[in-house]
Order: structure tokens, then C-alpha cells, then sequence
């Protein structure tokens, strides 16, 4: 699925060489212009956000004000993720490819394409933009890549201007129902899992079926990591060792919650929408999962009141910035694509964002009003200033979230122990990231 296609990459470069005077890009002789001429021009955009979501009505906002300033038309074509996905290396690599487009973060996803050739290198216009100077630096960990497509290091092929990361929603009132303050240590934490528990409470709504039980296991691993272990994961930079102390405590911990029902065993049956609609309905007082649930948190919950709170004592925590707005090599219109990618980065349009339930990477906190949101993105912040964004534990190898979900379940339905199911994930990741390097 990662294989190098250096000879396409070649190819391609040499073209865009040879073309770049009628691409629009910048070249040594014409360096990226700031405040280009968009008279009689249009700018192809895709992307997949809803019209209602932040980014949806963030980018709509900014496709006006982008016609405004620049002259230019934006010719908009709305592609669902799936198409993207799927189409994106044969699109890219022909004349129906678009001038820009939101593209999934990651090796498996824009690591590839511009491994393939396919993505405009966008140094110089990071440069021109000063993108850089407004981006937490584990933020620009998935806008950059090698010539293998590793992300991390090598040059900026995307640049993201909204970010998520996982952290604990809690039903407020149950918690004052128990006498349950906010836990500020892990020990507090499962103290309010106990109190939970001793009245008849299943506290946490899991899924092991898919996404949620797995980042719950990452973020035990996490408890006690630093950036050069999850390098080591992440980016191959180190030996992974999955019966070292943090995965074994993480392991370990899930074994015990669910001995002691904090999880249920039907988890194992459950997906991330059976643990989500749990929490909404006030079965389960704590649901640990991604500020992509904000949103329904805000439109769906109707009998209680709720917060947020960052995992108990923990520096890092599962996230990363959002998707990417990239360049494909072959766009015709660059520079009207970087004034567009700068015009997402203007405090107007991150304001807009963090007012409707994103989290913006660079919005002037005085613009964003609402209570709950201003919570969530404290949050986020909190983790971007202590380089506390840890990505996602199923990104290292294509096939490993599928693999993580099904050790888990055998993990919660006791079938293996901890230490079997330690075994078997450490040989899976090992034999994925063999294929990719």
C-alpha cells in the first residue's frame, strides 16, 4: 500500500520543472506572490466538509472572502471523503486534477502522494506566508514529509488549519449526583470510577468494536511517555518494544477496569456510536474520545449538563492537527492556492471555526465566545504547548487499527491476558512497518 514510486516522482518533478512558468508557481525566477491577480482566473477546490460542520461553514466563508480580495472565481466541487480517498493518485496525476484540495493527514494518505510526486512542495510559499510561525510544531509534524513519505521531516506538502485531539466528556450532573469533583490525578480518576461503579453505575461507554477503546489503551500508554517514545512509534525513529512498562500498564489497566465493570464486556460488540449515544443519553457519565464529538455533544444532549477535561496527569494524549489543504503538482492556478490556504489562516475565518465547535490552530482567543468552546480549545492549547499532541495509535501501519481493535476485544472478553495480547500487537506493528520500510 506504501510502496516508493521514485521513478513516477521523477518524472513528475522533471515536468513541473519544465511547466512551472504555466502552472502558477513559484520558480527561482518567480518567487511565490502574496497578493496575486485573480482577474479572469478560477481556482478549482474540492473538499468534504458539510455545509453545517465548522470547517464547512468556515470554508464557505472564506471562498468568499478569497473572490473578494484575489478577483479570482472559485469553481467548487464537493467530494465525499471515500472519493477523495480512493481516486486521489489517478485524479492527481491527470488534467482533471483540481488547483487544491483537503487531504486526509498521514503516511498512508498525503505521505504517499507526495512520495508519488503528485503534491506541490510548499516551502517557498511557507516562507512567503510565515505559516510556520502559527503552527504548534507537533502540528507540523503531519504537514511534512520525506521522500519516502514518512511524515515528520522533509518538505511541507499541506498545511492544517484546524487541529483534534482526544480528551474526557463527563456528565456534570451525575458527577455532583455522587460527590464527584473533577479529577486532577489518575488515583482521582479511578476513584470516580469506583464511586461510579459501588452505585450501580457502568462509568465509562467503551467501544471495542472500533476507535474508542483503542485510544483509551493509547492514552494509558501515554500516561508516562515522552516525545522520543512516541517518535519511536510513530516515526520508526527507535526500537518499539510492546511489553515495556507503558504498554504493559495500559494493557494491564483495561484488564482491571473491566474486572471491576468500569468497562463492560458488551464493549466488545460495541462501535463508536453505541458509546457515543450512551454518553448522550446519560447511561454512562464519561465517554473518552475525539473533539470531533463536540458538536453532537452541543445538538444532541438535552438532559444534562456536560464538560470536558484532559486525561488526569497526563502530558500527552492521542491528536494531531486536522486534514490538509494541498497543492497537486499539476494545479494551474499555485499562487491563488496559497492565498487561499493563508485566507483559512486569517483570524476571521479561525474564529469562525472555533465558534462553531472546531478547534482553530490560530485564531485570537478574544474572538471565540462561547463557554464550551472556549473549554475545548483551552484544552487543546494546554496539549500544543507542552508538545503534548501524540497522534493516533493506529497510524503507524495500514492494517494496524484493525489489528489493535481485535486485541482488544480479546483482551476485554478475557480470551487472552495482557501479556498475550502485548505479544501479538507487538508482532503485528512490527511486520506492517517491515512492509513500509
Amino acid at each position: 500500500m506504501r510502496k516508493k514510486y521514485f521513478a513516477t516522482g521523477a518524472i513528475l518533478a522533471t515536468a513541473a520543472m519544465l511547466l512551472a512558468g504555466c502552472a502558477g508557481g513559484a520558480t527561482e525566477d518567480a518567487p511565490v506572490s502574496v497578493d496575486p491577480d485573480g482577474a479572469g482566473k478560477t481556482l478549482t477546490l474540492w473538499h468534504y466538509e458539510s455545509d453545517t460542520s465548522a470547517m464547512g461553514i468556515a470554508w464557505n466563508a472564506a471562498i468568499e472572502k478569497f473572490e473578494e480580495e484575489t478577483g479570482a472565481k472559485v469553481e467548487f466541487e464537493a467530494k465525499s471523503f471515500e472519493q477523495i480517498r480512493s481516486t486521489a493518485s489517478q485524479v492527481l496525476n491527470s488534467d482533471a486534477s483540481p488547483d487544491i484540495l483537503e487531504y486526509n493527514k498521514g503516511n498512508a494518505t498525503a505521505g504517499l502522494l507526495a512520495s508519488q510526486g503528485l503534491l506541490t512542495d510548499l516551502d517557498p510559499a511557507v516562507e512567503a506566508y510565515g505559516w510556520d510561525d502559527k503552527l504548534a510544531e507537533s502540528l507540523q509534524t503531519t504537514a511534512r514529509y520525506d521522500e519516502d513519505g514518512v511524515m515528520g521531516n522533509g518538505a511541507y506538502y499541506g498545511i492544517p488549519n484546524y487541529g483534534e485531539f482526544v480528551e474526557v466528556y463527563y456528565n456534570k450532573d451525575a458527577f455532583a449526583e455522587y460527590g464527584i469533583a473533577v479529577p486532577t490525578t489518575f488515583d482521582e480518576f479511578e476513584a470516580a470510577l469506583a464511586t461510579f461503579k459501588e452505585n450501580g453505575v457502568t462509568p465509562l461507554a467503551e467501544s471495542a468494536a472500533e476507535y474508542p477503546l483503542g485510544q483509551l489503551f493509547y492514552q494509558l500508554a501515554l500516561s508516562d511517555a515522552t516525545r522520543e517514545w512516541v517518535n519511536d512509534y510513530q516515526l520508526y525513529t527507535g526500537t518499539v518494544d510492546f511489553q515495556d512498562e507503558n504498554f504493559t500498564f495500559a494493557a494491564e489497566t483495561i484488564k482491571d477496569w473491566v474486572d471491576k465493570g468500569y468497562i463492560s464486556k458488551d464493549s466488545t460488540g460495541l462501535k463508536a456510536e453505541d458509546a457515543g449515544t450512551s454518553f448522550i443519553n446519560g447511561t454512562n457519565p464519561i465517554f473518552y474520545s475525539g473533539s470531533w464529538w463536540y458538536g453532537r455533544m452541543v445538538t444532541d444532549v438535552t438532559t444534562f449538563d456536560w464538560g470536558t477535561f484532559l486525561f488526569p496527569e497526563a502530558k500527552m494524549s492521542p491528536g494531531s492537527s486536522g486534514n490538509l489543504w494541498v497543492v497537486p503538482e499539476n494545479s494551474k492556478q499555485k499562487d491563488l492556492a496559497y492565498k487561499f490556504i493563508d485566507i483559512t489562516m486569517s483570524p476571521e475565518i479561525q474564529a469562525l471555526i472555533g465558534n462553531n465547535g472546531g478547534i482553530p490552530v490560530a485564531a485570537d482567543a478574544a474572538d471565540i465566545t462561547d463557554p464550551k468552546s472556549q473549554e475545548l480549545i483551552a484544552n487543546f492549547n494546554t496539549l500544543t504547548e507542552q508538545d503534548g499532541l501524540a497522534f493516533y495509535p493506529d497510524w503507524p501501519t495500514p492494517t494496524f487499527y484493525d489489528q489493535l481493535n481485535a486485541g482488544l476485544q480479546e483482551l476485554v472478553n478475557g480470551t487472552k491476558s495482557p501479556e498475550d495480547v502485548l505479544t501479538q500487537l507487538g508482532e503485528d506493528y512490527q511486520s506492517g512497518v517491515d512492509d513500509i520500510k
